[in-house]
């Protein structure tokens, strides 16, 4: 069963064709995925914060574990000011 996407441009939406369907799928919710933390998630969240350290400039700091969230929204913070300017 499909229902129209709620954007329009988007695709429909594939519901689940019973009630058991839709109580496994709510298991894979990515927030359950997330709270789960399997270990190939845990390392693609670590790529992808490595490869945004990288495109910042500060991949080096990032390996070094020198880039904590408070260091990352300062320097986002400033960057921000400064292209404001």
């Amino acid at each position: 069963m499909r229902e129209p996407g709620v954007v329009l441009g988007y695709p429909d939406r594939i519901l689940p064709k019973d009630e058991s369907v839709a109580k496994e799928l709510a298991k894979s919710k990515l927030t359950n995925l997330d709270n789960a933390r399997p270990a190939w998630l845990d390392h693609a969240h670590r790529a992808l914060d490595e490869a945004v350290a990288e495109a910042y400039g500060w991949g080096g700091d990032f390996r070094a574990g020198t880039l904590t969230d408070d260091a990352v929204l300062a320097r986002l913070f400033r960057l921000n000011q400064e292209r404001a300017a």
